[in-house]
């Protein structure tokens, strides 16, 4: 573990990294789960939104439950510390969500 701070992405509003260099440990460590849970949300909401390419339409998976509409995507969702799978998809203005599993079988 080296002795100096890291170096901010070049990319960082120089308010934010002041920001970040007044932030506890523990108020940093959040700031990293809530960021890695914004990009996700960001990445599904622009997936959900681009309009699917006649050569991207795959068939029905398998494993797809009947009220689940062919569309959906699969995403993982962190509640209390687990990681589980859930399809989603877009209806409208909306996006909805269904339970498909935990990540690790074994929970």
């Amino acid at each position: 573990m080296s002795y100096e701070p890291p170096t901010p992405p070049a990319g960082l509003p120089a308010e934010l990294v002041d920001t970040l260099n007044e932030a506890s440990p523990e108020q940093l460590r959040d700031v990293a789960r809530y960021a890695e849970g914004l990009a996700e949300h960001k990445e599904r909401e622009a997936r959900l939104e681009g309009e699917p390419d006649e050569n991207d339409i795959e068939e029905r998976p398998d494993d797809l439950p009947d009220d689940v509409p062919s569309k959906a995507t699969i995403t993982i969702k962190e509640i209390n510390d687990n990681r589980y799978y859930y399809w989603q998809w877009r209806e409208g203005e909306k996006v909805r969500s269904q339970y498909k599993g935990p990540i690790n079988p074994d929970e």
